[in-house]
């Protein structure tokens, strides 16, 4: 999809890299502060950092960088390179500051000629003290890569449970953050926005960002008021194929063992989310109990869970829900695999959304006897547990390949559902029927 926000500031940043290059090599005696290229845009090398250093000093040299930027709203430049500068944990970006490269998403690796590691805008991380960066108010990083070369790939008792990645500061509210195109390799959890009612985040964006998060959660937001919006998001193990290879199967099954969710938000108003993948975690989305918002355009593959919406109230705990694919079947028995499940109050509108199931070589899938052949089902299409008031309205979808005797199970005496337009196929039968409710 053509995105003209990221293409733009894509060609900026090129032709304000070659600038500032073409100014240094004029001026290559002249300090920092004098050389060629844009105001307000400065390699971090012009601090410091370099892969020669230690991590503590490239450190100190980052975080000089970014203090300058905030100072006057710049924008510090992570210059492409074949060899990547290791930085210690516990950078600060500071507000009004920008930490930008030049890598465009590269979800399967950037490859070096000679050796497995990436190149490009990186920024390898090795120790596991602190969050490797904590952003303020008005802040983005975009273009990076983000690389833990000690993380393991293939055995899962060697898995370094990092702290994120990314996290918003704890300590005060941060609003108005961008994350943008950016690539985790080796991370145990990419982004933390999780905030408490004292310090609320707003206006969070988190736009073509690809990883796969050995914790199982790609992204967390908790009290993020005036809309959070998660676009064009992708979790996959084969994220480091072209650097060392893709996560072993034992490797993948301990994520899902791990039973959390790639993204899940509460304390939400009116959350976005649009084009959202998943695969190979226990959960994929989770709606928390104080969220309502929109959900279109998604696959969640390979998952027990695809979609848990609950909700603490009557007034506007509403779901919107359309266009998205399930494949549920990596719970531990074929019980576990619940494509959706709905608890709690308010309203949900699912629209075009199917499900189905089956194996995949990546991980461990459950079969249950089906009429004298075991086959990778789900267990139904939608479950709805609780007591409380809620309702559910379905149109155009689809439920197939499901193991019990009908595709929506409803335990809440005081749910009301609707269903119009819907189709199902139970297990493996040749045959699909009319579904209504």
């Amino acid at each position: 999809m053509f995105n003209a926000g990221t293409s733009i500031l894509r060609r900026n940043l090129i032709t304000a890299s070659a600038a500032a290059a073409a100014g240094a090599a004029v001026c290559k005696a002249a300090p920092p502060e004098s050389r060629g290229g844009i105001a307000g845009l400065r390699p971090a090398g012009d601090f410091g950092l370099k892969s020669s250093n230690t991590p503590a000093r490239n450190k100190t040299a980052l975080q000089s960088a970014i203090d300058w930027s905030a100072e006057i709203g710049g924008t510090v430049l992570i210059e492409p390179t074949d060899e990547p500068c290791t930085v210690e944990s516990g950078v600060q970006l500071r507000m009004n500051a920008s930490l930008v490269g030049l890598s465009t998403t590269v979800p399967r690796g950037t490859q070096h000629p000679s050796k497995p590691q990436p190149l490009g805008s990186v920024l390898r991380i090795e120790d596991a003290q602190k969050p490797f960066i904590t952003v303020e108010t008005a802040t983005q990083i975009a273009g990076i890569q983000f690389w833990y070369p000690r993380q393991t790939l293939l055995d899962p008792s060697k898995i370094i449970e990092y702290p994120p990645t990314i996290s918003s500061d704890k300590s005060k509210p941060v609003q108005g953050v961008t994350m943008q195109d950016l690539t985790f390799f080796g991370e145990y959890q990419s982004f933390d926005f999780t905030a408490d009612r004292e310090n609320v985040t707003e206006l969070m964006r988190f736009e073509h960002c690809f990883g796969y998060p050995l914790s199982g959660r790609f992204i967390e937001i908790d009290y993020c008021y005036d809309i959070p919006r998660l676009l064009h998001c992708h979790v996959n193990p084969a994220i480091r194929r072209f650097i060392d290879g893709q996560y072993s199967r034992a490797v993948v099954d301990s994520v899902i063992k791990r039973g959390t969710y790639a993204y899940s938000i509460d304390h939400t108003d009116n959350a976005q989310l649009m084009d959202i993948f998943t695969f190979g975690t226990w959960g994929g989305i989770r709606l928390g109990p104080a969220t309502y918002g929109q959900l279109t355009n998604f696959n969640l593959d390979c998952v027990a869970v695809g979609i848990h919406k609950t909700g603490d109230s009557q007034f506007n705990r509403n779901w919107q829900i359309a266009q998205g694919s399930i494949i549920a079947n990596a719970g531990k028995t074929v019980q576990d695999n619940h494509p959706i499940i709905i608890d709690g109050e308010g309203h949900t509108a699912l629209s075009a959304v199917e499900s189905f199931s089956g194996s995949n070589a990546a991980l461990s899938t459950p079969s249950v006897d089906y009429r004298g052949t075991k086959l990778p089902l789900s267990n139904e299409y939608l479950l709805v547990n609780g007591d409380k008031p809620l309702t559910v309205s379905m149109f155009g979808c689809r439920m197939s390949n499901y193991y019990a005797d009908k595709p929506v199970i409803v335990n809440n005496p005081n749910a009301q559902i609707t269903a119009y337009g819907c189709f199902h196929r139970r297990g493996r039968e040749d045959w699909i029927k009319p579904f209504e409710i």
